[in-house]
């Protein structure tokens, strides 16, 4: 009698074995495992992706904790800096518009009412129509030209809004930047899951998402330096001048990153061919796969029916709509506390600290203690007391005018919750036509969110911002609900799988478990692949 017996079938995978469910009857799915001509340990080729197929063995390769050490290295010194500059570069050049706001660009393109929240809503309404597009064409295209390419045409796109001097100017402007811009976040969510293995993912976001933090410090000292510009005797306004140079930096930076960003492990002629195989082998443990352009449209109707997809967008929507609106009326919250406008400026990069504190030690406590979703409640919490402080408290004098500043800075907690998210995605879902389809639902939905921010600050209920604080609170309390039931789900989940590799093990038929992982890249979803478990 084999040892292992491992369906590469999904149905069989899935629970299913013409038409019988596996809990329902070991032995009977075991025939139908056996009439389906199962190979045991080897991997379905006809599954595989063939450019991956070319770097990886029929089972796992021992790589010593040394070896992977030094094949992370590699990765670290090539990859990261490229995906966190290209992040920090993205952040800097959306958050222009904030430091713009208050540097005269509002008066000299005759912004009124409700426009200047257009310009950050419509940037989302672009990227939430280009989003699933954007995640094709990123299955299939070499990521790191496409990503370079865009950086670049989104550079161009950015020094140009110098040159604006209308509200319908600038609409079309930040519509083609969102346009541009929706490669980003999606494409790092593919390189993190390729380049890592499911522990290290965790740290990985964060690093690159922490640039949101790091672009406050940064944008914050260059756009005080960018306010010291006076117009006359400058032939360009100081808000001009600040688009010019990042709009600038980015075009030159695009053309590093076509030059410099591999593909994938498989395509990286910056090493040699014996670490591609092994980096391939190092992330086999993450079951998730590599890449395959294959389209599975039972895949597709799997992520629909999937109750884990709707809580990523549904955490993806309560935490960017605070965020975007935050962004976007940062700098104006900041000046209705009656500080200066060199003095925001420079506040701005105090929240840039306070945001990068927030997402290392969460990523130290999710490392620390195993317990993603908690940790992603426990910074909610901070949200809550902030949000219900700059409700009720009155700008009175100096005491509670820095006492709102730091209930404003304190609010932005739950960006842990917003990054934790995005790695549960990269670790907990597997099948790439699966992976495509939550990837580009989580994105739309963080477009809906980022569209919807801004409109919630009405320019009438100025400057305290009651409806919208409202509208926050709202966001925080559906967002405790859906962290409750999405633990909730993945542990059920995985104490499903427990019992059913248990009710093959009692009825004596041979040992489930694919200790070989001989099936990682079979391009299986979670679901399909019964070894498969979730982190929560």
């Amino acid at each position: 009698m084999t040892t292992n017996k491992i369906s590469t079938s999904p149905e069989i995978q899935h629970g299913y074995g013409h038409g019988e469910k596996i809990g329902s009857d070991p032995e009977n799915v075991l025939s139908a495992v056996e009439m389906e001509n199962v190979k045991g340990d080897h991997m379905d080729y006809d599954r595989v992706d063939k450019e991956v197929a070319k770097y990886i063995s029929d089972v796992a390769i021992d790589i010593s904790p040394e070896e992977n050490s030094r094949l992370k290295k590699l990765v670290d010194r090539r990859v990261l800096p490229i995906m966190i500059f290209t992040y920090f570069l993205q952040a800097l050049d959306k958050g222009t518009l904030s430091f713009a706001s208050i540097m005269g660009i509002r008066k000299d393109t005759h912004l009124v009412g409700q426009e200047f929240s257009w310009l950050t809503t419509c940037i989302y309404i672009a990227i939430l129509i280009v989003e699933y597009p954007t995640n094709w064409l990123i299955q299939r295209l070499p990521i790191g030209k496409y990503l370079g390419i865009s950086i670049i045409v989104w550079g161009a796109t950015l020094a140009l809004h110098s040159v604006a001097t209308s509200f319908t100017h600038l609409v079309v402007l930040r519509t083609l930047l969102g346009i541009f811009e929706a490669v980003c976040q999606p494409a790092f969510v593919y390189l993190s899951s390729m380049w890592y293995k499911r522990e290290e993912q965790a740290a990985t976001v964060s690093y690159w998402y922490m640039m949101n933090g790091a672009q406050q410090i940064v944008g914050g000292l260059l756009a005080y330096c960018f306010t010291l510009i006076k117009s006359p005797p400058s032939p360009i306004k100081n808000w001009q001048a600040i688009f010019i140079s990042y709009g600038s930096f980015s075009v030159l930076w695009g053309i590093i990153v076509v030059i410099m960003m591999p593909d994938s492990p498989m395509r990286a002629k910056c090493f040699s061919e014996e670490d591609k195989k092994l980096m391939v082998e190092r992330v086999r443990s993450n079951q998730t796969g590599m890449q395959n352009r294959r389209f599975r449209k039972e895949h597709v109707f799997e992520a629909f029916k999937d109750p884990q997809m709707y809580c990523y967008c549904l955490i993806a929507i309560c935490t960017t709509l605070p965020t975007s609106g935050l962004g976007a009326f940062a700098n104006i919250i900041i000046t209705g506390f009656h500080f200066t406008v060199l003095q925001t400026q420079l506040l701005a990069m105090v929240l840039g600290v306070y945001i990068i504190i927030v997402l290392m030690s969460s990523m130290w406590l999710v490392n620390r203690f195993k317990q993603n979703v908690l940790i992603m409640g426990v910074y909610v919490i901070p949200s809550f007391v902030g949000t219900i402080v700059l409700m009720t408290v009155k700008n009175t004098n100096k005491a509670t005018q820095v006492g709102l500043l730091l209930s404003y800075y304190i609010v932005l907690s739950f960006w842990a919750a917003q990054t934790l998210s995005m790695t549960l995605i990269t670790r907990n879902v597997a099948g790439q036509t699966k992976k495509s389809v939550v990837v580009a639902m989580n994105f739309i939905c963080w477009a809906s969110g980022n569209a919807i921010g801004p409109q919630v600050f009405l320019a009438w209920d100025a400057p305290r911002y009651l409806i919208a604080f409202s509208t926050h609170m709202g966001c925080y309390v559906l967002l405790i609900i859906v962290l409750i039931f999405l633990r909730w789900h993945l542990r059920h989940e995985n104490k499903k799988k427990d019992r059913l590799q248990a009710e093959f093990l009692a009825a004596g038929t041979g040992v489930v478990l694919d200790t070989g992982l001989a099936h990682a890249f079979d391009d299986l979803t979670d679901k399909e692949n019964m070894n498969f478990r979730y982190v929560f």
